[in-house]
C-alpha cells in the first residue's frame, strides 16, 4: 500500500543504521532511512482487503534491508506490517510505538508468555522498549518491577511498576528484597552486556525465563544453567530482512492498539518536537542517550 507519512520515529537503532554501525540492519545506498511511521493510506494494492484509502495506520515498515524507509513524504509498505492506528493517539504518538512495542511484545508475550501471578523484572524500565514491556506485564496481570535510575523512577511508578535503583542495590540484594530470594519469573533485558549476566542471576529457578533484545555479546550460560532456567533472544527486524513472519507484526500492532484504546498502554513522549528540517538535531538527541527516542513530524 501507499501511505502518506505524517510522523516517523527515530530510535537508537535508527542512529546506528544512519552511522553505518549496525551490521545486522544495513540499508544499501541510495538509502531512504526510517523504521517507524504513522500516516494515512493513499491507495491499497490489489488483494489488500483489511485496509483502504483514508485509513489512519501505523507500523514498522522499512529503513533496512533495501526496503524504503519512512523519512519521506510517502512510503510503499507491505499491508501485513501495518495496522489501524490507536484512536486515542495522535500521529506523533502513534509513530513512537511500532519498533519498541513489537520488540517488547515479542519478548514479554510471544517468548515469555507473561501471565497473572508472575513477578516480572524489566531492565531499564523507563527506556523505549522497557516502558512498553512494563505496561505489557501489567496488562497481562503480572506484578512488574523495573531497574531504573533514581531520577527516572517516577516514570516506572506511573506505569504501575516497583522501581529498583540498580545503582545502590546489587543483583543479589534486590532479588532478596523484591522476590523473597526466589528470583523473578520473567526477566526482560533491554540493555545487553553485563545486564544479561545479572539477568541470569535474577531469574527464578527451574521455571524462570530470561529474554533479551540486545543479546549480541558473549556470555557464560553457567549461572542460568545452574538455575535450570530458560533464555530467549528477540530479533525484531527479522521479518523486514527476510520477508518471513511479517503478518505477525501487524497482529501485534492491532493487539497493542486495543490496549492503548482501553487505557492499558501509552507511549512515553519527549516534549521537544521535531520537523523534517530538524533531522540532524533529532538524531543527535537520540544518539546522545538523553532520550530513548523522538518523533519527526513530516
Amino acid at each position: 500500500m501507499l501511505v502518506r507519512v505524517h510522523a516517523s520515529g527515530v530510535n537508537p537503532l535508527d542512529t546506528k543504521v544512519r552511522a553505518g554501525k549496525a551490521a545486522h540492519a544495513k540499508q544499501p545506498l541510495p538509502a531512504v532511512l526510517g523504521l517507524d511511521m504513522a500516516g494515512v493510506v493513499e491507495e491499497a494494492g490489489e488483494g489488500v482487503t483489511t485496509l483502504r484509502s483514508g485509513d489512519e495506520v501505523y507500523g514498522m515498515v522499512g529503513g533496512v534491508g533495501g526496503l524504503q524507509g519512512t523519512l519521506a513524504e510517502f512510503v510503499v509498505a507491505s499491508a501485513d506490517l501495518v495496522a489501524l492506528k490507536p484512536k486515542l493517539l495522535s500521529m506523533r504518538e502513534a509513530a513512537a510505538l511500532p519498533l519498541i512495542t513489537i520488540t517488547a511484545w515479542e519478548g514479554m508475550v510471544d517468548r515469555a508468555k507473561v501471565h497473572e501471578g508472575q513477578r516480572v523484572l524489566v531492565h531499564a524500565g523507563a527506556g523505549g522498549v522497557g516502558h512498553i514491556a512494563v505496561q505489557l506485564a501489567k496488562a497481562f496481570g503480572a506484578e512488574a518491577f523495573a531497574t531504573v535510575s533514581a531520577e527516572k523512577q517516577h516514570y516506572v511508578e506511573e506505569f504501575g511498576a516497583v522501581p529498583i535503583d540498580y545503582r545502590t542495590l546489587s543483583t543479589e540484594q534486590y532479588v532478596a528484597q523484591y522476590s523473597d530470594g526466589e528470583g523473578f519469573d520473567v526477566v526482560y533485558d533491554t540493555v545487553g552486556g553485563a545486564t544479561i549476566d545479572a539477568s541470569f542471576v535474577a531469574v527464578k529457578r527451574y521455571t524462570g525465563h530470561v529474554v533479551s533484545c540486545l543479546g549480541w555479546s558473549t556470555h557464560s550460560l553457567a549461572p542460568l544453567s545452574f538455575r535450570g532456567a530458560t533464555y530467549s533472544g528477540v530479533f525484531t527486524l527479522m521479518p523486514l530482512l527476510t520477508g518471513r513472519g511479517q503478518a505477525h507484526h501487524g497482529e501485534i500492532l492491532r493487539e497493542a492498539a486495543a490496549l492503548v484504546d482501553s487505557g492499558k498502554l501509552r507511549p512515553l513522549m519527549n516534549e521537544r518536537r521535531f520537523s523534517g528540517a530538524d533531522l540532524d538535531a533529532a538524531y543527535a538527541l537520540v544518539e546522545s542517550g538523553a532520550v530513548g527516542k523522538v518523533v519527526v513530524e513530516l
